[in-house]
């Protein structure tokens, strides 16, 4: 019982400073208005919390800057995100071999002659943009993310090479979790004969995609950037599994899309662009439903505390903090939830690729 109170009490702490940066951004519109009485926006504020940075937000009005690269007319640009003094409404102006920048919603556009931005008539920025290339939040969770699975991996194949026997420490506690992808997942999608040569990819993008899910629910640096959080992150992954699966398909998955069997030969007409179709739903449906999932998840968790502020009173608060726990712990769950089915469905489309004609 102990044990389970101080993981209670653990999680309530994480939770509440995983609304912190919500307390910041309430303070902080009370404060720019005239009347201090600025009326408080949940969907700005959670969309702005759950979007990518080019800072890492650590408490109040302290933030960490984040390099920007910028590939631009006049070639790479390179300066700290701090220049900007924070703004996102395209007013601080950074200039820099002899081009001028304004960060808008957090994307960098080139200003106008008069330093300013064009809008069209829904208020979209209509300046262009250069090239970006910056270490943002994300980037930097998946930098992190990269580095700690190469201090994880790398001992452990040292220690397999070393000792042939039963695996001790680290080994011994990761071999479960390898042993799970490749006899779970692995094996029963791809065969015994063929499932070795795809590990690395099944194994990388498993714990790729479980630690990013773990990092964004740590609200503090280095933390807080969500790799899934990301739908170009997602997509990536997505190609990867459709580039794998296509190279790797043999002459019978090739002849099941272009020449249906059993199918008559007028039929093939349409047989074929719907088998052709679903070579790209497949991976599309990869990108969305991990993107979705995760995101889903933190606006529910954000928006359980926005109620505070909506009804601006503490009296909803046991009820917004006890259901904000509930979900923190079932994103616990969604964040190896997510990377399992990942990783089940992209060894389901490689098997079906591989998998000989019987």
């Amino acid at each position: 019982m102990s044990i389970a109170r101080k993981t209670v009490k653990t999680l309530a702490f994480l939770t509440l400073l995983f609304v912190s940066p919500v307390f910041s951004q309430e303070h902080h519109n009370d404060q720019s208005g005239d009347s201090g009485e600025e009326a408080f926006d949940p969907t700005e504020v959670i969309m702005h919390h759950i979007s990518d940075s080019h800072e890492f937000h650590i408490f109040g009005d302290v933030s960490l800057p984040l390099p920007v690269i910028l590939w631009t007319n006049n070639g790479l640009v390179t300066f700290m995100s701090s220049e900007f003094h924070h703004d996102e409404t395209g007013e601080v102006i950074v200039e820099k071999n002899g081009m001028k920048f304004v960060r808008y919603h957090d994307e960098i556009y080139y200003a106008g002659a008069d330093g300013k931005l064009s809008f069209d008539g829904e208020h979209h920025p209509l300046n262009d943009r250069p090239l970006n290339f910056s270490i943002t939040k994300n980037v930097f969770t998946l930098f992190l993310s990269a580095a700690l699975m190469l201090l994880i991996f790398i001992p452990v194949a040292q220690s397999y090479k070393k000792n042939q026997g039963a695996p001790k420490g680290l080994a011994g506690f990761m071999e479960p979790l390898i042993l799970f992808v490749r006899n779970d997942i692995a094996i029963p999608n791809i065969g015994k004969k063929k499932h070795e040569k795809y590990m690395p990819y099944l194994l990388t993008v498993f714990f790729l995609i479980w630690l990013g899910n773990l990092f964004g629910l740590i609200p503090f640096f280095p933390f807080t950037g969500t790799l899934t959080n990301d739908i170009v992150f997602t997509g990536v992954l997505a190609v990867f599994t459709f580039l794998i699966t296509t190279f790797s398909g043999n002459k019978h998955y090739w002849g099941h899309i272009f020449a249906t069997p059993g199918v008559p030969k007028p039929l093939l007409l349409i047989m074929i662009p719907v088998e052709v179709l679903g070579m790209f739903t497949k991976p599309f449906a990869l990108m969305v439903r991990l993107f979705a999932n995760i995101t889903a998840g933190h606006i529910v968790i954000l928006s359980l505390f926005s109620l505070i502020f909506i009804f601006k009173t503490a009296a909803v608060s046991p009820v917004s903090i006890a259901f904000a726990l509930f979900m923190f712990v079932l994103e616990l769950l969604v964040a190896a939830l997510q990377a399992y089915v990942f990783t089940l469905l992209s060894a389901l489309f490689i098997g079906q690729a591989v998998d000989d004609h019987h």
